[in-house]
């Protein structure tokens, strides 16, 4: 795996939004698929498996202001920094900007957090404080001005910028909430997945022992 992915998305406060874009997509080896290039699924971080997932139109619409969220916040691409991402957004109120991007963004939220609890707590609280880009005049805006608008600029203008958190405590409860609800999706799409995927290397005549051994992963960033 090339280190570099590993490391956090940062790029320079004086790029302008279209070339960190660009920089995000090499780094991290991939980039926007149009046209009838789309898959049909996409693979999703769950729990110990990645589990292919419609690639619904609502997601492909998204997904480029998701990518923005990695640039504005940091956080990576591996299953620790999706979870990062997802629980940001969801302390902006991702699950009020459509329902659909709120459940994407518990089926990270579960994996993360069993992975690195404390940075998911983190970045939720980072998110109450800071602004998503999901609204439809903040994309069209961010289209518009994306050759213009510096880093630095849309730092100042997202992340961190609410003076205080209404309802604060009653933000935590949500996120209770949240929580709750990841782990139950979680053990939904997981549990038949992996008892799929035993009985597939049963019968393909792996040795259970060999199945069920952990494997090293390389994605826990």
């Amino acid at each position: 795996m090339n280190l570099q992915v590993k490391q956090p998305n940062k790029f320079p406060d004086e790029c302008t939004l279209n070339q960190a874009i660009d920089l995000f997509y090499q780094k991290n080896g991939f980039g926007p698929i149009v046209g009838d290039r789309e898959p049909l699924t996409v693979g999703v971080y769950t729990g110990c498996l990645i589990v292919p997932m419609p690639n619904i139109g609502v997601r492909h619409k998204y997904l480029k202001y998701h990518d923005i969220h990695h640039i504005l916040t940091g956080y990576t691409v591996g299953r620790i920094g999706e979870g990062e991402v997802s629980a940001w957004e969801l302390g902006t109120g991702s699950m009020f900007s459509h329902p659909i991007l709120g459940i994407m963004n518990l089926i990270a939220l579960s994996t993360g957090f069993f992975l690195e609890p404390k940075r998911m707590l983190q970045a939720y609280k980072l998110g109450l404080k800071s602004s998503n880009n999901y609204d439809l005049k903040t994309r069209i805006w961010l289209d518009s001005h994306a050759d213009e608008i510096t880093i630095r600029e849309l730092v100042q203008l997202k992340l961190a910028h609410k003076p205080k958190i209404f309802l604060h405590w009653l933000r935590w409860i949500e996120f209770a909430v949240y929580l709750s609800a990841a782990i139950l999706i979680h053990a939904i799409v997981v549990i038949p997945a992996l008892i799929l995927r035993i009985v597939s290397y049963l019968l393909a005549g792996e040795p259970f022992i060999e199945i069920i051994k952990p494997a090293k992963r390389s994605d826990l960033y």
